[in-house]
């Protein structure tokens, strides 16, 4: 068995136990454009650009994946979603 092989092995094993998790926010008829793009920056982190980009996702598509990671980083964030009524999940 060569060297590369090893790393391989490696890396694939490595990326299997570290799952990242998501959180998915759905499309509703109740919240707006501006409340969406504010919550998303303040609970994600993101930027204004992403934030909207996202919004217009989660309104043409039905859904968008807002953020990923650990499911510890991502549970107070997806709370601090739906504490602002966005329908929200992680997955």
């Amino acid at each position: 068995m060569s060297t590369k092989e090893k790393v391989l092995e490696q890396v694939e094993s490595a990326s299997k136990e570290m799952k990242n998790n998501e959180i998915v926010v759905y499309n509703d008829d109740i919240n707006t454009f501006d409340h969406v793009i504010e919550t998303l920056i303040k609970a994600c982190d993101h930027t204004p650009e992403q934030a909207e980009q996202c919004t217009i996702l989660v309104h043409y598509k039905g859904k968008c994946t807002v953020k990923t990671g650990a499911l510890k980083d991502l549970k107070p964030r997806c709370s601090r979603i739906l504490e602002a009524g966005i329908n929200a999940e992680i997955i």
